[in-house]
């Protein structure tokens, strides 16, 4: 009965080392006595106990948030830059045979990469064309982490956290940019308005009747709001018949005058 249970007990321990059941996104790499034969995978995988070896390699993308790097930028500007790296495994062979661990190696080239890249650009670059140094550095890690059978899919700067004084700065001319807008746009505008009244009076100009009709709209304006007083300049056009009228009466009298003192 003893030796049927140690013989039950090391066929089970076989059964255990040669049986193995891969996840839909793991490949298995096997070595046999050490030498590399193959990859198997997914499902239902079996090996030969102590001649061969499994190893698991996970072909999900990974995220790996690269820790805030202290960089001083090509216009001596210090600043502290952190960033997201995203990547997979594409060549299960290669991230197990080409280097001994793909993860920490990976992390590494991305934690150098940011700090070269955001040291060879200027302050105003690195705030305002994030997306250009995002390209840059997804294009050199993916470069670098090739032969080992890595494809780095995207690279994301999160955040630059700039010092205090640089941040007062910034808030400043930031503050001087917005009041030279306003005084531009504030002259378009009046440069606006007087073309509208250039045009205006030139029409006026064309026909007087016109300014007549204006003063009394304002007229009635006015009147609308229940003033007690109300000072209005009358244009003197309203009074130029009255005034010629009243001329050419004169001119007819005169004449008149005359021939009755003959």
């Amino acid at each position: 009965m003893g030796p049927l249970i140690v013989i039950v007990v090391i066929v089970l321990i076989l059964l255990a080392n040669a049986i193995n059941i891969l996840q839909e996104y793991e490949r298995g790499v096997i070595f046999r006595l050490g030498r590399f034969v193959g990859i198997r995978g997914p499902g239902f995988v079996l090996i030969i106990p102590f001649i061969e070896k499994l190893v698991r390699v996970g072909l999900r993308v990974v995220t790996y948030d690269v820790p805030t790097q202290d960089v001083i930028t090509r216009d001596n500007v210090s600043v502290q830059v952190n960033a997201v790296v995203y990547f997979r495994v594409m060549d299960a062979g290669k991230a197990i045979i080409e280097i001994e661990d793909f993860l920490f190696a990976t992390s590494q080239i991305a934690q150098t990469t940011l700090r070269s890249v955001v040291g060879g650009a200027e302050l105003d670059e690195l705030l305002s064309e994030r997306e250009k140094l995002n390209k840059e550095l997804q294009s050199i890690i993916d470069k670098e982490t090739d032969p080992w059978g890595i494809k780095v899919t995207m690279v994301e700067i999160k955040h630059v956290d700039l010092p205090s004084d640089m941040q007062r700065a910034m808030a400043r001319q930031a503050e001087a940019e917005r009041d030279r807008r306003a005084k531009v746009i504030h002259a378009m505008g009046e440069y606006q308005a007087s073309k509208n009244l250039l045009a205006a009076a030139q029409l006026m100009e064309k026909s007087p009747v016109t300014i007549q009709l204006r003063y009394l709209q304002t007229l009635s304006e006015i009147s609308a709001e229940q003033n007690s007083t109300i000072l209005f300049p009358i244009p003197i056009d309203l009074f130029k018949p009255f005034i010629k009228a009243f001329t050419e009466g004169t001119t007819a009298k005169k004449p008149a005058e005359k021939k009755k003192k003959k």
